[in-house]
């Protein structure tokens, strides 16, 4: 008798017979399918014509306009493939539809114009695959806007104008003379919109030009047209229902995650748990749907708002990743979801009953805030709802004008509006200094602003750092001395600071006897920071003594972590895939989310730190 260990073996051979012949797993089909569409539109679009074979012969008896029209069929078939080949390995329903379609179409214009069988039973089996795993695409379609419309028309008129250069190009025994490359490009941009070009061919080859031209343009057209009168799906939002509910858990459970307030900003949308005491709050980025922070509400119901959110994912075929979260949130999201955690840095926490100005540790801000103090700059450290609305006007107006980027950053640690009438336990510290007779600033005194959303009831948490780029260096240390030391008579007994992205790293890499991993590793990340300020937000951080708390990613695998990557640069505002400027409707919007928790502009940091 063999022993366990060869009956198991032994065994493991019948079983991956069997599972081979079942073949691929449901859950891979998407990819593979995908993936085979890709190929299938490539050799739609460029496989030779064959002219040596028996179908040729049998084609030759049609009519020329039926190889006309399968010509064009064949290039737009391949083009529509191509597109919709990502959304067949992301699951979608209407990708799936789409392809059922036009699969048949295209090999039929694999049979009448290539003359290949093998391309004809390729598009076949693949759309005998596609419905043998139908259940496997039923994604629902992404949030969408029309301005997708004038994003399809530009990239398909490209993509049309090359492809119509190709097809002029492809019957070069057929043209009469030798037409000059502005002559050929005129060609295509009159066959587009269905005339005839300057270049004349032999043979009928016109017609096959004319009508995949034709066929171009009409593609380029109907998808724009499509995508521009739609029903437009709206763009994440919190209600004011939605809002009303986080408010009430913030209220019980708030005190928990200093990022709690960030939920109720504007642009999110919700999840709650089937018994409405947990929450997760998200934006979808490029097919990333990004939480920020821990759920919000009662512990005992982040299983099910989790949950909620895995199934939300699931759903649109969404890649779900949280930024951010807390140790317990992170511990919580892998044990309930099987997704991986990776930690991304630490969150600056100073107990204000611990923060004091005395001793050599604090000496370069202490001195720091006195030399400023001795320059004439008076702070006020006062509620959102102590303000009236000329001056709360005032402090807006000059946050966004002290932006130091064209674009706004923040997103997980930004609420994106300052003395909203909703926020009012928010905390707002200012900077003073009275200019010269006749010489006042558009914003009067005002120098600098502080903003802290609340942490519960006890806590705050700061938001955004904004200075006039020509004020004395120091505005933020003396801001955050004056918040530390007014917290008191707030109620206000913990505050967060910025966070330092890779803070332990840096620590560790500078001290002496760190290994060569860790040294080079520091050495990248300080090269990073000539765009992105991690070195010296870390370093401006450490100036106040904190306690420093990790925070988390949490991702499915690895392969996921450039494009989680991308789109949490995205959400924060490092990298922008708009429009540009000129091609916006509408005026110049207000600004979104402050700052990434960060100062005002990279001048300014360096010179805090």
């Amino acid at each position: 008798m063999p022993d366990s260990q060869d009956a198991e073996t032994s065994g493991e051979v019948p079983h991956r017979i069997r599972r081979l012949l079942r073949g691929p797993r449901p859950e891979a089909v998407p990819t593979v399918v995908g993936t085979a569409c890709t190929l299938i539109g490539l050799m739609d679009i460029v496989f030779p014509r064959l002219r040596h074979s028996r179908v040729h012969a049998l084609a030759e008896l049609l009519p020329g306009a039926v190889s006309s029209l399968a010509a064009a069929a064949s290039i737009v078939v391949g083009l529509l493939l191509l597109m919709l080949a990502h959304g067949l390995k992301r699951r979608k329903r209407r990708a799936w539809v789409a392809a059922v379609a036009l699969l048949p179409v295209g090999a039929a214009a694999q049979l009448l114009y290539r003359h290949s069988v093998i391309g004809m039973v390729l598009s076949l089996v693949l759309m005998g695959v596609l419905l043998r795993y139908r259940a496997e695409f039923a994604a629902l379609p992404d949030p969408r806007s029309r301005w997708r419309a004038l994003a399809n028309f530009v990239v398909m008129g490209a993509v049309s104008v090359t492809v119509g250069l190709l097809i002029v190009r492809s019957h070069p025994d057929a043209i009469e003379g030798s037409p000059s490359l502005s002559e050929q490009l005129e060609h295509v941009l009159w066959g587009l919109f269905g005339f005839e070009g300057p270049v004349a061919y032999r043979h009928g080859a016109d017609y096959t030009v004319g009508y995949s031209l034709g066929a171009l343009g009409l593609l380029t057209v109907a998808t724009t047209a499509y995508l521009a009168f739609r029903p437009e799906h709206p763009a994440a939002r919190l209600t004011p229902g939605d809002e009303e509910r986080l408010r009430e858990l913030l209220a019980t459970h708030g005190r928990r995650d200093s990022l709690g307030h960030f939920a109720l900003r504007r642009d999110k949308a919700v999840v709650f748990s089937p018994s409405g005491k947990a929450a997760v709050c998200y934006r979808v980025v490029s097919g990333v749907m990004l939480a920020s922070g821990d759920p919000v509400g009662d512990v005992e119901a982040w299983p099910g708002a989790i949950a909620c959110f895995m199934e939300e994912a699931r759903a649109h075929s969404w890649t779900p990743a949280v930024m951010g979260c807390s140790e317990t949130g992170g511990e919580v999201w892998t044990r309930e979801t099987g997704l991986d955690a990776l930690e991304l840095g630490d969150e600056a926490i100073v107990d204000v009953a611990d923060f004091t100005l005395s001793g050599r540790a604090m000496r370069n801000v202490r001195q720091m805030v006195k030399r400023i103090e001795r320059a004439g700059y008076q702070t006020r450290v006062r509620r959102a709802a102590d303000l009236g609305p000329e001056e709360l006007e005032a402090i807006r107006r000059a946050a966004a004008d002290w932006r130091g980027t064209d674009t706004e950053r923040g997103f997980s640690m930004a609420l994106g509006r300052i003395g909203d009438p909703a926020d009012g336990d928010a905390v707002i510290a200012t900077a003073h200094k009275a200019a010269d007779e006749g010489a006042e600033g558009p914003y009067g005194d005002l120098k600098a602003v502080l903003h802290f959303v609340p942490w519960g009831r006890d806590g705050m948490s700061l938001e955004l750092m904004r200075r006039d780029r020509s004020a004395d260096p120091g505005m933020n240390e003396l801001l955050i001395v004056a918040a530390l030391q007014a917290a008191p008579e707030l109620g206000v007994e913990r505050v967060s600071l910025n966070f330092a992205m890779f803070r332990s790293a840096l620590a560790r890499g500078e001290k002496l006897g760190a290994g060569p991993v860790l040294r080079g590793w520091r050495a990248l990340l300080v090269f990073l920071s000539r765009w992105f300020q991690i070195e010296s937000l870390y370093k401006f951080n450490a100036k106040f003594q904190p306690r420093w708390e990790p925070r988390f990613v949490v991702f499915r695998n690895t392969r996921d972590l450039p494009r989680i990557g991308l789109a949490a640069m995205q959400a924060e505002g490092f990298v922008s895939l708009a429009l540009p400027r000129l091609l916006r409707r509408g005026p110049r919007p207000e600004p979104r989310p402050c700052a990434h928790r960060q100062l005002a502009d990279g001048q300014g940091l360096q010179q805090a730190a």
